[in-house]
């Protein structure tokens, strides 16, 4: 029997608000419930908005509750907020987003909620315009970002064009992703991959900075799409698909790409040079490596892959230095929100420091692996200085042997970082380091 579509969007709420979980460990395992297609979609859209909206949510719910709830029943919070979201944000009869809503209090064993619940999302509709105009009044709510990251966020970018840089990064975060594909070189070419599409009635068209890249103009089901099977399209980012043009590997080099899972910028190498002598894909969890193989598998390719510390080198590697290293580090994932709306909520001002002070260790660590003459490209999904620039600053400061070379990014790239939304993409922060002869 199909769980109702509102209680697992409450279930989903409580396990990332509450209990701190991602959203990706949570979701899959909840939408699962659902039989229909349609109601699965129905509840993931839920879910997305109510993380990437839940301050502004918060501020009007607050506005409409006499008290919060216990804590026992936070499932029923949570099921106002995805109430609230409906009524904000879909394109939904009110009246049955209300209904459908105030259902739900019994599908979750707590019918005494009904007149709560009904109560509030009617109060609502009643005086939405003010109680928005109320909510708004305050800029975190306003742009459904915490008080530290707008912080952040305004000393590193305060200015801009048509207005600030950090204002343009909040509103960016708050869009939905486009859903961009990356094309298997090695088994078809863009230009028959798009006529693929087009024959499918799926519109798309091509990126402008990665050679291989493909924007869907609406989002679909990827094992819909046509070639997904047979390995010739997979879905990554066209910001992260600059990685592999600028590590710009060469035939009978070895390479490392460090914290390596799911394996995204691995493939990517791999299809873009075949004739590499290995590249070998480290990640510190065997269950993530096992993703990094299942994409191997699919896309035809092939990778030595180790379990270890890229942190901790004498742990796990043989000793052959490496002719280019891609450290795609651990970061605050600031620059992909849009796609993980629950980092606003589960990241903290101190995370910042300590994921910083692990990005330097890796990179001291990995280092003495490269050739003289080689390149390391250092990768973070952030927009923040503190894991970019100044990062890699600092880093230099200690090594009279490394030289930053320029990089391939678009003009409007500020210090080797594009920030979210720039020409479609997801905030980047790249550095290409030489490793000199001393």
């Amino acid at each position: 029997m199909t769980a109702n579509t509102r209680t697992v969007v409450a279930y989903t709420l409580v396990q990332v608000l509450e209990q701190r979980k991602s959203l990706s460990e949570v979701l899959a395992p909840q939408l699962a419930h659902i039989s229909a297609p349609r109601e699965r979609s129905l509840a993931q859209e839920i879910c997305y908005g109510v993380l990437r909206w839940h301050l502004r949510l918060e501020a009007v719910l607050g506005r409409l509750l006499r008290a919060p709830f216990k804590e026992r029943d936070k499932d029923i919070h949570c099921l106002l907020l995805a109430g609230l979201y409906q009524l904000i944000y879909l394109r939904l009869p009110a009246h049955a987003a209300v209904d459908a809503t105030v259902e739900a209090t019994l599908a979750l064993d707590k019918g005494w909620a009904r007149g709560v619940v009904n109560a509030v999302l009617r109060h609502y509709l009643r005086d939405s315009e003010r109680l928005l105009a109320a909510a708004d009044a305050d800029e975190c709510a306003r742009l459904a970002h915490p008080t530290w990251l707008l912080e952040l966020l305004k000393q590193a970018w305060p200015h801009g064009h048509n207005l600030p840089s950090w204002q343009a990064i909040a509103a960016a975060n708050n869009e939905r992703a486009p859903m961009c594909l990356r094309v298997n070189m090695r088994r078809t070419t863009r230009a028959e991959y798009l006529a693929q599409l087009q024959a499918s009635g799926i519109a798309a068209h091509a990126t402008l900075y990665s050679p291989q890249g493909v924007t869907l103009e609406k989002p679909a089901g990827v094992e819909g799409l046509p070639g997904f099977a047979a390995g010739e399209m997979s879905v990554q980012d066209e910001g992260a698909q600059l990685a592999a043009g600028l590590l710009a590997a060469e035939p009978g080099e070895r390479v490392l790409d460090a914290c390596s899972a799911p394996g995204g910028k691995a493939c990517h190498i791999l299809e873009t040079t075949p004739a590499l002598l290995e590249l070998v894909a480290l990640d510190n969890s065997a269950a993530r490596l096992a993703r990094v193989q299942e994409n191997l598998d699919r896309l035809g390719l092939a990778a030595t892959l180790v379990e270890g510390d890229a942190g901790a080198p004498q742990t796990w590697w043989d000793g052959r230095p490496f002719d280019r290293i891609l450290l795609d580090a651990p970061c605050s994932g600031t620059g992909v929100i849009r796609r993980h709306p629950d980092i606003k909520w589960l990241r903290r001002a101190t995370d910042i420091a300590a994921a910083a002070q692990a990005q330097q260790r890796l990179l001291r660590a990995l280092w003495p692996l490269l050739k003289p003459g080689g390149v390391l490209l250092y990768a973070v999904c952030s927009v923040l200085p503190q894991e970019g620039e100044h990062q890699v600053r600092d880093f230099m400061a200690g090594q009279p042997n490394a030289r930053a070379e320029p990089l391939a990014l678009p003009a409007d790239a500020e210090g080797g970082t594009i920030l979210t939304g720039s020409h479609g993409m997801d905030g980047f922060h790249y550095a290409r380091l030489r490793k000199g002869y001393l």
